[in-house]
């Protein structure tokens, strides 16, 4: 019995690796290198940062994404502003540093991780005494490692609570490449394709952006995890064939209620959820709820260039075509079946049920 008890850990370590080979962001020597995913999934591409405006720059332009991997890419930032200012002024590299943690604060206004991953970096900093570099890059590591095990703790979770299924969905991209690795959403979904190879798994394309079809597919290729594409718009309509059972989906901020502000288009997938009885999650890590919003409706909702979104014909200056183009919406949690975080799970989430998470 002893040797079948140590095989076994060991048997599922492996498929979890086999599972998990991509990572978005890798620290080295000279700075963070950065997994370009505009490119994707025609090239894959790491560029070097070695400046927090560099690193801030990654994130506006959405070289890196996902509000996990946002606010992990943002720690690094702060370790690379600090190395940068001591070296330039030993004396007063802590009042020089401040510039630099207001680029990084700025770089997106929604995903609450950012601002959590800034704050605990912070603190770190008001207690260091001599050169910084050492202990931000030790805490942004620790950021980074804590979250894959965040993630790998809420896939088993996730994957308990769905039990026995033959018929997932995931919109936008929440696996390790908008995360420190492994994925929430996606992690969950990796989870049960570990458990399950029968599973079907089916993913948007996400539009504007195409996340999904882009690097929720090219992922899990990476991985050896079939799985098939659909147009946001037929969602309702597989739903409607009964070949789903769950939607997963991530969040890039939750109100202190279970309102989940996520990928545009989240929200329609929730409504048709609830019409055809498929069971609708949300799985983030509790960095990715902001407790001063008593609901969504206080959630900032980003806007983009319209020309994300308007084909190159339109974009003509006496153009009588304009665009609008939000990059979240709000699901509210009457619509939520399950809210998976690493501290817990909340069925039916409401501003009581959340409480159990803080």
């Amino acid at each position: 019995m002893h040797d079948k008890a140590t095989r076994e850990p060991a048997a599922h370590l492996e498929r979890e690796i086999q599972h998990d080979r991509v990572r978005a962001l890798r620290w080295t020597e000279r700075g963070l290198e950065v997994l370009d995913q505009r490119r994707l999934p025609d090239s894959s591409c790491y560029r070097l940062c070695s400046s927090a405006e560099e690193v801030a720059r990654a994130i506006t332009h959405m070289e890196v994404r996902g509000a996990p991997a946002i606010g992990i890419a943002a720690a690094y930032g702060v370790a690379l502003a600090a190395r940068h200012r001591f070296e330039e002024d030993p004396s007063h590299w802590r009042d020089n540093i401040h510039p630099d943690l207001r680029q990084l604060a700025e770089s997106r206004p929604t995903a609450v991780n950012l601002f959590w991953a800034l704050e605990r970096m912070e603190n770190k900093l008001k207690r260091i005494e001599g050169d910084p570099f050492p202990p931000l890059l030790a805490e942004a590591q620790t950021i980074h490692a804590e979250d894959i095990s965040a993630n790998r703790r809420m896939g088993r979770w996730g994957t308990d609570l769905i039990g026995q299924t033959h018929g997932v969905l995931t919109h936008c991209n929440t696996g390790s490449l908008a995360t420190g690795g492994f994925g929430t959403a996606l992690g969950v979904i990796r989870t049960l394709w570990q458990r399950n190879t029968e599973l079907t798994i089916h993913a948007t394309e996400t539009r504007p952006w195409n996340q999904g079809a882009r690097l929720t597919l090219w992922e899990l290729e990476q991985d050896r995890i079939p799985a098939t594409l659909v147009a946001d718009s037929a969602v309702a309509y597989l739903m409607q064939q009964g070949r789903l059972q769950w939607v997963i989906v991530g969040a890039d901020r939750i109100a202190a209620n279970g309102d989940t502000a996520n990928k545009i288009g989240t929200y329609s997938l929730a409504v048709a959820a609830r019409r055809h009885g498929v069971r609708f999650m949300v799985v983030a890590p509790t960095s990715t709820i902001d407790w001063q919003l008593p609901h969504g409706g206080l959630i900032p909702i980003e806007e983009r260039s319209e020309n994300e979104l308007l084909p190159p014909h339109y974009q003509r200056p006496e153009s009588l075509v304009s665009a609008w183009n939000p990059v979240f919406d709000v699901t509210p949690a009457e619509l939520i079946g399950a809210i998976v975080t690493e501290k817990g799970v909340v069925t039916n989430p409401t501003t009581d049920t959340m409480e159990a998470l803080r």
